[in-house]
């Protein structure tokens, strides 16, 4: 007989398994049969992260800076925190207002944590980040998704938003640039949100800087009266090429700076130190290493655009953001899911079913860019001569 008294709770067996994590195990397992692999299933840059920066990480070690330091982090970069948002997003904030986190996804769950609770409502953007779905789930509260639509250059479904928001709804998710779609939310449709909620709004930013087409960030707490209310997320791993480093930041209203505090304490404890002074070498460096990025990015992008347009069936729109694309596979009549399998399997090629995303996805694959061209082309020859077999 089973013992009751050994189990997870109920809350925990909610979660399942992040899409991306699950197709690159599977991927590696093909890999170690003697398969070879082409991984667009990751979003990690492919550039090494910038030598001045893991110089100052190197420098902190040799000083001893390896120590427990404060749960909202070393004072030095959350200064360096609030001078970037004044200068990116033109919002005076001040340093009791920063809290550093080993990564932004750590900054999900701390957030959502502080501010969600059972029966809450909480409307997020489908397709979107996983995390934010198992997070709702996981807390209790009730999932309210918008569509990102493909009509809209996979910006919020403002029709659909007027419809959900209401006096329940307790935080609002917000992602601009966009994971899966690389869609970006007007400045408009900023402004729209703002006006029709009185709730919290979480406002995941770390896809900000990569930015195609004379694109400019645009911040929800930027707007009149949102800093009062907007928790703004942002961190290293995308624009600095950062991933494994785990860091990132928070920008909160003074009125929880104590719960975050103590979520933190309780949680992580606090962000490894000698990671924290290479963030203050990338906050206080010059653009030109993002730049660079950038401009490579945008080369991929054009090239992996044009070719699937060029491949029957399938249909891609240009993202503006991101280093991902969410190209339309609805005429092959077959799964998302099914079909990101086919190509894995079939073309040795990994990439994720949209409705790893959400249920919006259902149509979609998701695409990563954030690798060089040589595999980029070679895996969309692959998926082509995949997909004229079906």
């Amino acid at each position: 007989m089973r013992n009751q008294l050994i189990r997870v709770t109920k809350t925990t067996a909610k979660l399942k398994p992040e899409g991306a994590y699950a197709v690159l195990a599977k991927a590696q397992a093909l890999e170690a049969q003697g398969k070879k692999i082409i991984h667009l299933e990751i979003g990690q840059p492919d550039f090494p992260t910038p030598k001045p920066i893991a110089r100052a990480a190197i420098a902190a070690i040799e000083k001893g800076l390896t120590k427990y330091n404060p749960p909202l982090g070393v004072m030095a970069l959350r200064q360096a925190v609030v001078q970037k948002i004044k200068q990116t997003r033109k919002v005076k904030i001040k340093v009791n207002n920063v809290a550093i986190t080993p990564s932004t996804k750590a900054g999900i769950f701390i957030a959502m944590t502080a501010v969600i609770e059972p029966g809450d409502e909480v409307i997020y953007p489908d397709p979107g980040f996983p995390t934010y779905r198992a997070l709702i789930d996981w807390l209790g509260a009730v999932p309210k998704p918008v569509p990102l639509l493909e009509t809209t250059g996979f910006s919020f479904d403002m029709r659909a938003f007027k419809k959900t928001v209401s006096k329940k709804t307790r935080l609002i998710i917000i992602n601009s640039p966009s994971n899966p779609t690389g869609g970006i939310i007007p400045k408009k449709d900023l402004k729209k949100i703002a006006e029709l909620s009185r709730c919290w709004i979480l406002s995941d930013e770390i896809y900000s800087k990569i930015l195609y087409d004379n694109q400019r960030h645009h911040s929800i707490i930027s707007l009149p009266g949102m800093k009062k209310r907007t928790i703004l997320l942002d961190g290293f791993s995308k624009s600095y090429s950062m991933t494994g480093w785990r860091l990132g930041y928070m920008v909160f209203p003074q009125e929880i700076e104590e719960k975050i505090d103590c979520l933190l304490t309780h949680s992580i404890g606090c962000s490894a130190t000698f990671t924290q002074y290479a963030g203050i070498k990338a906050l206080k460096s010059s653009n030109q290493s993002i730049l660079k990025m950038v401009k490579e990015f945008k080369q991929r992008r054009n090239f992996v655009v044009k070719a699937l347009n060029e491949i029957p069936g399938v249909k891609c729109q240009n993202p503006t953001g991101a280093f991902y694309v969410f190209p339309n596979i609805k005429s092959f009549g077959k799964s998302s899911k099914w079909l990101a399998n086919y190509l894995l399997e079939k073309a040795g090629v990994a990439l994720l079913d949209g409705t790893s995303f959400g249920k919006h996805g259902e149509g979609y694959l998701r695409i990563s860019y954030a690798t060089s061209m040589d595999q980029l082309k070679t895996g969309l020859e692959k998926i082509k001569q995949a997909l004229a077999q079906l």
